[in-house]
Formats: structure tokens, C-alpha cells, sequence
């Protein structure tokens, strides 16, 4: 019998904010179900209501017919129902195969886990997805790719997977990575299970799903079969206007300045010695493969990494930093690319989550913060980068990944730096709100500011930057003005092998 996940009426709210608006459809199994809608249109709360993160405040949902009421992820899980979140849910001290089993590890009789048979059912799993890693190689020395296909793993696993919703999966993923996941997808598929897949990739959604579920604003618009759908005819539906194409609308610095930034064989533990120049104005984009070593040199350039060689001069002048604190003081920012770990402060709101780098501007001799300038400082940067919240009190977590993403920036923009580090931020973040952050990354540019822009999806590096600097193997491969560069170049400079 096929497989039948229905939505009926579904609606939830939260302070000020209608997130979803009485939202019905089906999903069937043997398809993969593309969520297509920007930031805030509902897609991951329709998730977290399905798996009992959320009750919903009106409204129902089937599976194979029979009304569900999960009050928690884990009573999901027992009926058969996974989400994989762009955050990651896995014990980074555990082995990879504690992680997949965990709660269900072999033991026998008495009690006593059968650490060797869980390494054994681990490894038939790490083979079927195609991955170089052990069972007992603890999950905190794996990269953050494999440790999202080890959280995939972990739902693959179960006998009794009905449905499998993925969110965002393939952000920190290479493309042979992806191909292994989309492997593991087919495999689902095939078994009748019912597959959702959230992304902002359109190449992906058309590689890998059967039919689009479109949302806007909390409302669910209409299902589209992939194949019969114009790209622009979903992106129209998505976002309310046509966007055209967004790089050749950009309204780019034209007045490049001098040399503002540069690096001179900074190498790390993680980095081999690398140099570059960066300047007043420009936008230089970093590219390569995941593991080249982008984000390594950056975090050994503001002191999150200890530098073993090199040099950094900023405006000329020497500087060294042996923290991002002192790399903030300094006038260089770096945005990172994980925004749970890295960059939100979860527990502080919108607000707090902007000021927390401006603490000591804000306060007077005695040390006293200015509620005034605080709320000010908020209440601009919510305006100037267009941060959907109903108020600066708001958690940081209740918000999308993209308005997180916004806040991030905001409060690094707001400690006026001259160089600021923009490490994938567009990572998880849909076509109207990526539109957004493009013409902000222009802005800053004419502002004067240095950017450097590390990003993965290689027209969003051609579009953006005045010049591309290629990593492989932790250090530079090559350089090239992005007028020149296509997608085939800057492919062949980051895999071709060094002749011996």
C-alpha cells in the first residue's frame, strides 16, 4: 500500500507572527517532495510540527491515514517519521557508530553493549553511502560534511522509516558527498519511503525531486511536478515577483582602491602558507572545494587559529592577532559559516544578539550600558538589513536561518570594520533573501570596506566578486578576475592534480 502523509488546516502561531496559515497537502510515498519557499515561509515549522517540536494551534496530520500527535521528536522517531535539520543533532564525543545506534546499541542478555557488532551494522551503513570514515572514529575529529551524513546515517538506519525529511543537507557537503546523499535518496525512494527535501538549490531540486510544494509567508501556494515547471515559474511563485537574473541587476563598486589587506605566507596547523592582497572596495572571492582550506587561512588571519608563519598588514601597518576580538578591535570581521555554533548567541534575543560585539562602546566610564544606544543600534540594524522579526526582544532562535544570518552581519557591520570576512553567508538561505544579501555585499563594497567572500556555489562567486582566488589542497591553486572565470575554469583549477 502507497505510502500517504496529509496536512490538514494546519496552522501555528507565535508572538506576532502568523507562521503557518492553514496549510493542506499531501505527500506520497516513492516521491521526493521538494519545500520550496524564502526564509520564513514556513517550510522548517511545517517540519518541526510534524516531528513534535511544535503543536500546532489548529489543525491535523495523517499518516496512511491515522491522525498523529507527536510531543516530541522522539515519539516521531518511533513511528517512523526523521528530519534531518541544517543544524546538527548529533554527541560529538560518541564514535560514528554510537551516534547511528544511539538509544538502540546491541548488547546482550545481561545488558553489556556489543561495541563490535555496532561498528560492524555501522560499517555495512558507511558503505552503502560510499563515505571514508570508521565506526569508531569519534564524530568531533570528522568534518562537518561527514558529520551531517553521519545525522543522515542515523535515519537510515531505522527499520521502521516511513518518512525522512531532510532540511537544507547538502550546505556543507562536496559534490561527491552529494552524489553519495542523492544515491541514499534513490535507495529511499525506491523503497516507497516518503521523502522531503528542503532547499534553496535549484539544480538540486531539479536532480533529485519528483514534485515542488510552494510556500509563501506561512501559506502553502500549489505542488508543481518538477520536470513539467519552468524554474522561473517557481521562483515567480515563491517570491511574488520575478527576479530575473539577479547578478546582472547588481549594482557593483566600479571605483576599486588601493591595497587595503595583505597576507603574507600565513600558514596554521590547518593551512599551508598562503598569500593574497585585498582591496578598499573590492569584493575577492574565495573558492574551491570543501576541505581547500578557505575558511582555515581566514580563521588563521583573525587569531581563532594560531598562525605558525606569516605576516598581516592592514593599511600598511603590521598587525597580529591573537584573537577575533582583537582581529574586531582590530577592523577585520568574520562572519562564519556556522551560525549555531559560531555565530548566534541562542539564549539572547535579536537585540542582544546585535549589541554583544558593541558592549563597550555602549557604556559610559563606569560601565554602565545605554538601554538608549542599545535599542538603537538594534532598531537600525533590523531596518538597514531588512530583519523579518516582530520585535528586537525576540529570541534569535524563533527566527529563520536567513534572518539569523542578518543579525550576524549586522552586529559585524555595526563595530565599523575596514575588512569584513563573509564566510558562505548565504549558506540555507532562499532566492529573495540571497537577492538581498548580494546587493547589501555591493553596498558594503561602495562603502569602501574590503570584502572577502568565501562561497561554495561557484555563479554565486563569479557574480559577486572583482577578482577569485582559487584553494586546493589548504593552499592557493590560483587567481583570476572573475570577468574571465567560468564554472569549468575555476573547476579545473580546484581538483586538477600537481604533476610530480
Amino acid at each position: 500500500m502507497e505510502s500517504v502523509l496529509e496536512f490538514k488546516h494546519i496552522s501555528k502561531y507565535f508572538p506576532g507572527v502568523k507562521a503557518l496559515d492553514d496549510i493542506c497537502f499531501k505527500a506520497y510515498g516513492g516521491e521526493v517532495l521538494a519545500f520550496l519557499g524564502e526564509n520564513g515561509a514556513g517550510k522548517s515549522t511545517l517540519l518541526k510540527v510534524l516531528n513534535g517540536d511544535y503543536k500546532p494551534d489548529a489543525g491535523e496530520y495523517l499518516l496512511n491515514g491515522e491522525q498523529k500527535h507527536f510531543k516530541s521528536p522522539q515519539e516521531a522517531i518511533e513511528e517512523g517519521i526523521s528530519v534531518i535539520y541544517q543544524e546538527r543533532q548529533i554527541l560529538l564525543e560518541l564514535s560514528v557508530a554510537e551516534n547511528i545506534y544511539l538509544g538502540r546499541m546491541p548488547s546482550n542478555r545481561f545488558g553489556v553493549i556489543n561495541t563490535a557488532k555496532a561498528n560492524q551494522m555501522a560499517q555495512k551503513i558507511i558503505e552503502d553511502f560510499g563515505l571514508p570514515i570508521s565506526p569508531s572514529t569519534k564524530v568531533k575529529d570528522l568534518s562537518i560534511a561527514y558529520q551531517q551524513m553521519v545525522e543522515i546515517m542515523k535515519a537510515y538506519s531505522r527499520d521502521n522509516l516511513k518518512v525522512i525529511c531532510f532540511d537544507e543537507p547538502t550546505a556543507s557537503l562536496s559534490d561527491a558527498e552529494i552524489d553519495s546523499l542523492f544515491a541514499v535518496i534513490e535507495k529511499l525512494k525506491a523503497q516507497g519511503k516518503i521523502v522531503i527535501y528542503v532547499s534553496h538549490r535549484m539544480d538540486e531540486i531539479r536532480r533529485i525531486t519528483d514534485k515542488v510544494a510552494i510556500f509563501k509567508d506561512g501559506r502553502y501556494i500549489d505542488t508543481v511536478v518538477t520536470a513539467e515547471t519552468d524554474e522561473k515559474d517557481m521562483i515567480k511563485m515563491m517570491v511574488g515577483r520575478d527576479l530575473g537574473d539577479i547578478y546582472a541587476k547588481l549594482d557593483k563598486n566600479k571605483e576599486i582602491g588601493d591595497v587595503l589587506l595583505e597576507v603574507k605566507d600565513v600558514s596554521s596547523d590547518y593551512v599551508k602558507p598562503v598569500s593574497f592582497t585585498l582591496h578598499k572596495g573590492e569584493v575577492l572571492g574565495f573558492s574551491g572545494l570543501v576541505g581547500a582550506g578557505r575558511t582555515e587561512v581566514m580563521r588563521a588571519i583573525i587569531g581563532a587559529d594560531p598562525m605558525r608563519t606569516g605576516e598581516v598588514y592592514l593599511e600598511g601597518k603590521k598587525i597580529v592577532n591573537h584573537s577575533p576580538k582583537e582581529a574586531m578591535e582590530n577592523g577585520i570581521v568574520l562572519v562564519p559559516e556556522d551560525r549555531k555554533l559560531q555565530g548566534i548567541i541562542s539564549n539572547l534575543s535579536v537585540a542582544g544578539n546585535i549589541n554583544i560585539s558593541l558592549m563597550k562602546q555602549h557604556s559610559n566610564k563606569l560601565g554602565v550600558i545605554s538601554a538608549k544606544k542599545e535599542a538603537k543600534e538594534a532598531d537600525d540594524g533590523i531596518k538597514n538589513f531588512r530583519i523579518k522579526t516582530p520585535s528586537p526582544d525576540k529570541k534569535i532562535v524563533e527566527l529563520s536561518g536567513g534572518n539569523q544570518q542578518k543579525c550576524i552581519v549586522a552586529r559585524g557591520v555595526a563595530t565599523h570594520p575596514k575588512v569584513l570576512i563573509l564566510d558562505e553567508p548565504t549558506k540555507g538561505i532562499d532566492v529573495g533573501a540571497k537577492s538581498e544579501f548580494y546587493e547589501m555585499i555591493c553596498e558594503f563594497a561602495k562603502q569602501g570596506l574590503g570584502v572577502i567572500l568565501i562561497s561554495s556555489e561557484l555563479p554565486e562567486v563569479m557574480g559577486l566578486s572583482d577578482r577569485i582566488i582559487v584553494m586546493k589542497s589548504l593552499k592557493v591553486s590560483g587567481e583570476i578576475m572573475a570577468k574571465d572565470a567560468t564554472e569549468t575554469k575555476l573547476l579545473s583549477m580546484g581538483m586538477i592534480e600537481e604533476k610530480e
